[in-house]
């Protein structure tokens, strides 16, 4: 693997949830380095970030791996993206710079960009990671950009996987009310990671906020919420401002938070969601207290996918 910027750098994705798995289970028998390496890892971070940046570093400590975090909000000069730009304002510094630089640094470069939802067509482009990429030298890894969060979907199919009861479970990615608007990359990577997963998979939203119908291709999709939630054995809440209306955020829509009445309808279906939750507004206290929310477990497993996909770079796997 030269690069893990979406989940198509995964040669077989069934076959790395498998890995992943066996790699956890080694760690955890052994608590101690699993190989010895004297690689370093730079994280660089254009958003805020808990799980991603301490389970990150967590698996690159699990292999050896020194890490290098810089803040590109408060902590560096302001980067410039756009070639030919004459550098008169606020942007002191030229990616084509910054990247080399840093992967003089650094053997591994990962990136955290969010979305601006402002401009969907920016947005796509992916411009801050594939800067990145053109102008390093090093593998890249995906820590969240505009439109995908792969490391987070590898961690969700191991949840899955771990915590599943029978052979194809049935699995809901549901919308759920938020008052800022949220890009749609933690979605759009789940969704892409369940078609590859022995599963039956739905997606409910409202009218208007579908994802990507290019990513969301040949998958059922419900318009009411407690219709959907019949029978599934997993539900996985998040919220996703419109693609359509990019960017746009739902008013009057906060009955879609998931509450008790709602998990009652499933086949005592697990509760899942990537984390931070706006307890009462995604999901009720009684939701995420009860013993079938995972969120804590998949926090966890974020650092097995890490943990995983860095092995992979360092072996060149």
């Amino acid at each position: 693997m030269k690069q893990f910027v979406t989940l198509e750098d995964l040669n077989d994705v069934n076959l790395a949830i498998k890995e992943t798995l066996a790699l956890k289970k080694l760690y955890l028998k052994e608590k101690k380095s699993l190989i010895e390496t004297k690689k370093n890892l730079g994280m660089i971070f254009f958003n805020p970030s808990l799980r991603t940046r301490l389970s990150t570093q967590k698996a690159a400590q699990n292999l050896g791996v020194k890490t290098m975090i810089m803040n590109f909000t408060n902590e560096a000069w302001a980067l410039e993206f756009e070639n030919g730009t004459k550098m008169s304002g606020l942007r002191s510094e030229h990616i084509k710079e910054a990247a080399a630089v840093i992967s003089e640094y650094c053997d591994i470069i990962a990136i955290r960009a969010f979305a601006s939802l402002n401009d969907k067509e920016k947005d796509e482009s992916e411009i801050v990671i594939k800067s990145f990429i053109k102008y390093s030298k090093v593998p890249i890894i995906n820590m969240e950009s505009a439109t995908a969060h792969p490391l987070q979907a590898l961690a969700d199919a191991i949840t899955i996987f771990e915590n599943k009861t029978k052979e194809k479970p049935k699995i809901l990615l549901t919308w759920a009310p938020h008052p800022k608007a949220l890009p749609q990359a933690v979605p759009n990577s789940f969704t892409k990671i369940m078609k590859h997963m022995n599963v039956e998979f739905i997606i409910a939203q409202p009218e208007g906020f579908e994802l990507n119908p290019k990513i969301s291709e040949n998958i059922k999709l419900y318009y009411n919420q407690k219709n959907a939630f019949k029978d599934v054995d997993f539900v996985y809440a998040k919220n996703w401002s419109s693609y359509k209306n990019y960017g746009q955020i739902s008013n009057g829509n906060d009955d879609w938070i998931i509450n008790k009445e709602k998990m009652n309808l499933t086949n005592n279906a697990k509760f899942m969601h990537c984390l931070p939750i706006r307890r009462n507004i995604i999901a009720s206290d009684e939701v995420l207290d009860n013993k079938n929310s995972l969120v804590i477990k998949q926090a966890e497993n974020r650092i097995y996918s890490a943990q995983y996909v860095i092995k992979k770079l360092i072996n060149n796997e």
